[in-house]
């Protein structure tokens, strides 16, 4: 396996949220299983009626507290929203390839196993997943950092597909930067349509399935996992 650089080495995904957003986390023990009710009932307010829709009283209705409770950790909806993703941004986005000094003995199943584990990660969180897209359109700075987030997927994803093309596999013509790019969306526009829309078409197997085969076929790279001739 090949040694990977500095950059390769670094935290790639930038965090979904503005930290400075949220209060400091309590000190003490009681405050913090308040805190979290409070997060826990919201992803489901806002999983059930959407960002724009829900209000402060149905998520303190869902927690069993009162509107004073609430403001004890939180000022506003936007606030608990942006702790609802910073507890769950780790579980939701993942990139869909592996990293880039992963072993290339059978690059078809690392693959497959990474498109697998995208889809898991996206269908747990597919109601919170629809509501990124809702509340993109309405919050800048949310849009900003959502895009940030995704460029770095971009870049990691790119340097996966260069190292193809210099390790033999990959088409060599391509940039990896726009191929990146063009493939990446793909996967993720799936997922959204079957688990966040609910698309009763594809199952899990096949979006996971013909996803791999596109990546392999437009990347060039041969479905027996071997070097390009």
């Amino acid at each position: 396996m090949n040694e990977t650089t500095p950059q390769d080495r670094i935290d790639e995904v930038p965090t979904l949220v503005d930290s400075s957003r949220v209060r400091e986390l309590p000190t003490t023990a009681r405050g913090a299983r308040t805190r979290e009710a409070l997060v826990a009932a919201a992803r489901r307010v806002f999983e059930r009626d959407g960002f724009i829709n829900s209000r402060l009283t149905d998520i303190t209705t869902e927690a069993d507290c009162s509107i004073g409770t609430f403001y004890t950790y939180f000022d506003s909806k936007e606030e608990i929203f942006t702790a609802v993703i910073q507890a769950a941004q780790k579980d939701m986005l993942h990139p869909s390839l592996p990293r880039v000094d992963s072993d290339l003995n059978n690059i078809p199943a690392i693959l497959e196993a990474s498109n697998r584990a995208y889809v898991d990660a996206y269908k747990r969180n597919a109601r919170l997943n629809l509501l990124l897209e809702q509340v993109a359109t309405i919050d800048p700075e949310f849009r900003r950092l959502r895009l940030a987030r995704s460029a770095a997927f971009v870049q990691r994803s790119a340097r996966w597909i260069k190292r193809m093309q210099d390790e033999g596999y990959a088409d060599p013509e391509l940039d990896p930067e726009m191929a990146a790019r063009a493939l990446l969306p793909m996967l993720g526009r799936m997922a959204y349509h079957v688990f966040a829309l609910g698309d009763e078409g594809p199952d899990e197997d096949a979006i996971v399935s013909t996803a791999t085969t596109v990546w392999l076929n437009a990347l060039g790279i041969p479905r027996d996992g071997s070097k390009r001739a």
